[in-house]
């Protein structure tokens, strides 16, 4: 028979058990949810298009080269030096050249004492067949050699003529106003006839040269308006003009050159600066900007990560971007108006993952 103090022991026994119990589910029921800061879709009316980025440069840009081999003695001209049409850029050496001027002009003296002689003779022996000295047949023969011998200082003077050439090929002209954009050869090397030691960009029309993919050629083909912007001036907008796009695409980025024209460019525009090239079309739709931590990329896809107001759950939202800036980006698909966004922390989430929003905050 127990005794009051063990039944009173037992029951303080069965109490503390109880309670910690009831303490290990409530710890079991405490869920530690993921803090997240998001941001609240506001969607403005914009131009549905699209945007790349390129470089500008000339449209027409030549590969200069000598026309005779040789060793390069002098270079006049450097990368972004401004060079007039006729204007000597590089120099090589002109032994070899002035070597053959001098031959060939001795061939010509040579050829043209010959040729002096037997016009003299073919004067003589004329007089001599008129008075019945000489016979028809050995008239002919002197009209023969004074012609050989015409020929001869004809052939002598021609090649004086290319000799003199090739000493003028030893200067590299420009054969157009432009600018140098490049070296290919310096002073002391030997180069062969055509190689390339300098680049000359033609002064006057310029454009934007980018890489489009193909899912995005229907873009450039349908664009009612081109317009051209500039990193290094923002508030500079241009109009342009679609020039040309590659039949085929790069083998190795499988994107498609195009090339557009800035029409009427500012003498601020220099090549080799960085430009934004846009392409809208008349059609318009709900523009939503984001700050660019909001990406979350996946494959080629971009996506977003939308939080479900009712469960708190974050999925992951495929959008299609118009345009990149510096701290924000341009969805025209994939969001609507008042849906909250993951702003940062993006590859840290996985699907249906419950968050604590810490606070809702403008794009």
């Amino acid at each position: 028979m127990k005794t009051p103090s063990t039944f009173h022991t037992a029951v303080v026994a069965l109490a503390v058990a109880l309670s910690l119990a009831a303490c290990s589910k409530e710890e079991k029921k405490a869920e530690v949810l993921r803090p997240v800061n998001v941001v609240k879709v506001e969607s403005v009316s914009g131009e549905l298009g699209a945007s790349y980025t390129g470089e500008v440069r000339a449209r027409f840009e030549t590969a200069l080269g000598f026309r005779v081999p040789g060793k390069i003695t002098a270079r006049l001209a450097e990368v972004g030096d401004a060079v007039k049409q006729g204007q000597v850029l590089a120099r090589l050496d002109p032994s070899d050249q002035r070597l053959g001027i001098e031959a060939a002009r001795q061939q010509v003296a040579a050829a043209q004492n010959n040729y002096d002689q037997t016009a003299s003779d073919l004067v003589r022996f004329k007089e001599l067949a008129t008075q019945g000295f000489i016979s028809t047949a050995e008239l002919e023969r002197h009209v023969t050699a004074a012609r050989v011998a015409s020929a001869q200082l004809d052939q002598a003077k021609a090649q004086l003529g290319t000799y003199e050439n090739q000493a003028a090929y030893t200067q590299l002209r420009s054969d157009q106003d432009g600018v140098v954009t490049a070296i290919g050869a310096e002073v002391g090397q030997v180069v062969a006839a055509g190689q390339m030691v300098m680049r000359v960009a033609r002064r006057g029309e310029v454009e934007v040269v980018i890489n489009v993919p193909e899912n995005r050629l229907t873009d450039v083909n349908k664009a009612d308006k081109v317009k051209i912007d500039f990193w290094a001036q923002p508030d500079k907008l241009v109009d342009g003009k679609v020039r040309e796009i590659a039949p085929s695409a790069d083998p190795v980025t499988r994107t498609y050159t195009t090339k557009v024209t800035i029409l009427k460019p500012d003498p601020d525009v220099h090549l080799g600066m960085t430009a934004n090239v846009y392409f809208r079309t008349n059609g318009h739709a709900a523009v939503v900007r984001l700050p660019a931590s909001a990406l979350y990329q996946k494959g080629d896809q971009m996506a977003v990560w939308v939080v479900d107001p009712k469960t708190s759950q974050v999925n992951l939202r495929p959008v299609k971007v118009d345009r990149f800036s510096d701290d924000d980006v341009r969805v025209i698909e994939g969001l609507n108006g008042g849906e909250l966004v993951v702003r940062a922390g993006v590859h840290k989430l996985f699907a249906n993952e419950k968050v604590r929003v810490l606070a809702e905050a403008n794009p």
